[in-house]
């Protein structure tokens, strides 16, 4: 059997460029996964994935020509089925053996094998390996099938009458096994070793004399770059040298990272030219530029070194290399002018109607058939900021403004031509107008995923509306019916649940909420508040708790990922206040490294099933009743323990709270050795429950901690 490299490129039109590095992983993942299922792929054999523009491909660096025999083992049927008494191969088992291909044996060539209840028989024997060919021909055939294409096209091939569905009509595919070629087909197409370079810089086919030859033969003769991540890398730092050598930047915004990686989807030969408009366009909010050249036109903006600021040039990545680029330049920016021309009318006419008078005209936006409009939907999360501002510290009248003006700008030409400038816009027009600053700031961050800084005074009323706005959101649509299902959320409850979240971390954080209050702007609270501003019989009556226990189970995912699990399940077990869960999982984390915590917990967990099989409500227990010197012990340890625990718990100091109870340990444990909780005297037998409410309710003020328990 010999080793050698394989390389497969499918040449193809233009492929969709946000899709282009999904479909190169699938396509080269597809091939090496078939043929390493039928062993045709050496030890250490390394698999290096291709994708541009116009072709995918994947190079395998140790493929066998045939597989070694393999030793197989099939399972066929009990034996008492498949043998009449004479031992001859009964109707059903000659049926099984012609179904997979196997009808050539008899009885006796068969093994049984005893799987503990029967003698079964199996058709046991060595199978040749298989042969490349055969082997690549079943790989491609899975990876054509299996790329996850956004979009199928369907097309005719040459021949007039066949129709193909693809992602892109194919015209070459390309099977190379060190200089082999390998008669495989697909898409109508044979394998040959004959390729493309790039569309306009090379039009001659190109003759590729071996698999490990490809790549160097596309980049020296055919002006194609064809590893997506060499390509991404030689644009990075073309765009990095030529925004230097301006004394501007680029930028690192998660915007710029998708744009790279979409221009990298576009061109197969990356050179990068420099680009200028007319410096009066920079009078416009510059996110209206910016998101212009990046989202129509495909351009890199650049700034200022130090203060961030856009200027009038931009980059432009090119997939054409003339001796002079000036027609290149010229033309691109002959092209952005009118563009950066129409922000400029949107905004220019946008400024000479107030905010304020646009709020009226949300009446004519439906937010949702069973929800209302826009401008009902504002009314509510106005009402609830409103509400909400006192309870945190905040400026009533401010965030009622702000919850007023949060979506007035949905009718601007600014934000129909860019919906994604929602909020921004309304800031620069709310500044412009001459609004508070706290304002224009709640209208700029309103639409953020969550909150990362602590909440400062300028950010307060910022926050309140980000909060309201998610609490009218989740009550809203999951109280119409339309909670998330599996991976769909539509109206991005998930992230709104975790929006909140992130806000009653950022105002603890801050000092807005104490860990040692239970604030009336509590979670559950908020959601009644909320749900409170809605037409009675249009929300679910469960809605509330349903919503609530939706965003404690986003936040214990959350907190999953930074704490053990037992930690988290036992302070939600209680559903403290929202602000608190953070540092009761802490506290609990410090807990469970206590040399007492194990014993407490398990006692806790007897404590909690002793409790559920009373079938009574229990009293305070009775000092006079406890006669064994074990449960004197007890008693006196919860009745001194019990105000130490509630005032460091009311001080918010859950960690010291906690650890006043490791003190109990002693008394707990010799209690359950010496005491018969379950008497046989009625009276006797409820005082003692009564007692283990009593240990039960210190122990649980912080955490449930039977949840602790192993």
């Amino acid at each position: 059997m010999n080793t050698q490299a394989l390389l497969v490129e499918l040449l193809t039109e233009e492929l969709p460029p946000k899709a282009l590095q999904a479909l190169g992983e699938a396509f080269a993942n597809g091939i090496q996964q078939t043929l390493e299922k039928q062993h045709l792929l050496a030890d250490g054999c390394s698999l290096t994935v291709y994708a541009t523009p116009r072709r995918l491909a994947v190079h395998l660096s140790a493929v066998l020509d045939q597989a070694p025999d393999q030793s197989y083992a099939e399972k066929l049927m009990p034996a008492a089925i498949g043998l009449d008494a004479e031992g001859n191969a009964a109707p059903a088992l000659l049926k099984k053996l012609q179904a997979k291909g196997l009808s050539h044996l008899q009885p006796a060539d068969l093994a049984r094998h005893h799987d503990g209840k029967q003698d079964v028989l199996y058709a046991e024997g060595t199978a040749p390996g298989a042969q490349l060919s055969d082997g690549l021909q079943q790989a491609l055939d899975y990876a054509v099938t299996h790329l996850p294409i956004p979009k199928v096209m369907q097309y005719q091939l040459a021949d007039g009458h066949t129709n193909v569905k693809f992602v892109r009509p194919a015209h070459a595919l390309l099977a190379l096994w060190g200089d082999t070629v390998v008669p495989v087909q697909a898409l109508g197409l044979q394998a040959g070793r004959i390729t493309r370079g790039h569309r306009f810089l090379c039009t001659d086919p190109i003759s590729i004399d071996s698999a490990d030859d490809w790549a160097t033969q596309l980049s020296s003769g055919g002006y194609v770059v064809p590893s997506f991540d060499e390509r991404r890398s030689r644009i990075a730092q073309q765009l990095a040298d030529t925004a230097a050598s301006l004394n501007t930047t680029i930028g690192h915004t998660p915007e710029t990272l998708a744009l790279l990686d979409e221009v990298t989807a576009l061109v197969e030969w990356p050179t990068v030219y420099v680009g200028a408009f007319d410096a009066a366009f920079l009078a416009v909010p510059p996110e209206c530029l910016i998101l212009t050249m990046q989202l129509n036109q495909k351009y890199f903006p650049l700034f200022e070194p130090t203060n961030n600021r856009l200027t009038h040039q931009f980059l432009i990545v090119s997939n054409m290399q003339p001796a002079d680029p000036a027609l290149i330049i010229q033309g691109n920016e002959r092209v952005v002018r009118p563009r950066l021309a129409d922000a400029q009318f949107f905004y220019q006419t946008d400024l000479k109607t107030p905010l304020t008078d646009r709020v009226a005209d949300l009446a004519n936006s439906v937010y949702h058939n069973k929800l209302g409009t826009q401008l009902q939907r504002t009314e509510r999360v106005r009402k609830t900021a409103r509400w909400l501002a006192p309870l945190v510290g905040g400026d009533a009248l401010l965030a009622a403004r702000s919850a007023m003006l949060a979506h007035a700008d949905l009718g601007t030409q600014m934000v129909g031509e860019f919906p994604e400038l929602q909020g921004i816009m309304g800031a620069y027009y709310a500044q412009h107008e001459g609004q508070p600053p706290v304002v224009v700031r709640a209208l700029r961050d309103q639409y953020r995923i969550r909150l990362d800084e602590p909440v400062t005074p300028d950010t307060l009323t910022a926050t309140v509306l980000f909060m309201a706005e998610r609490a009218e959101t989740l009550i809203g649509i999951w109280g119409i019916g339309l909670a998330p299902t599996g991976e769909r959320d539509p109206y991005g409850l998930r992230r709104a649940a975790l929006g909140l979240i992130s806000a009653y971390e950022q105002l603890t954080v801050g000092g807005w909420l104490q860990d040692s209050q239970d604030s009336p702007a509590n979670l559950a609270e908020l959601l009644a508040q909320a749900a409170t501003n809605f037409p009675a019989g249009v929300l679910d009556k469960d809605t509330i708790p349903a919503v609530q226990d939706f965003i404690y189970e986003r936040y214990r995912h959350q907190l999953a990922a930074h704490h053990e699990r037992a930690a988290i399940d036992a302070v939600l077990a209680l559903r403290p206040p929202l602000h608190q869960v953070n540092a009761r999982v802490r506290a609990c984390m410090e807990f469970i490294r206590l040399p007492e915590a194990e014993s407490l917990a398990a006692a806790n967990k007897r404590v909690s099933n002793l409790l559920k099989k009373a079938d009574q409500t229990l009293p305070d227990f009775d000092l006079a009743l406890l006669a064994e010197p074990a449960e004197r012990q007890l008693a006196q340890t919860i009745t001194t323990l019990t105000p130490k625990a509630q005032a460091a718990l009311q001080a918010g100091n859950y960690t010291d709270s906690l650890a006043i109870l490791a003190q109990a340990r002693t008394a707990v444990d010799t209690f359950f050795t010496e005491v018969m909780v379950m008497a046989e005297d009625p009276a006797i037998r409820t005082n003692r429950l009564a007692l283990l409410q009593a240990l039960h309710q210190l122990m649980n003020q912080v955490a449930d901690l039977s949840r602790l328990a192993q």
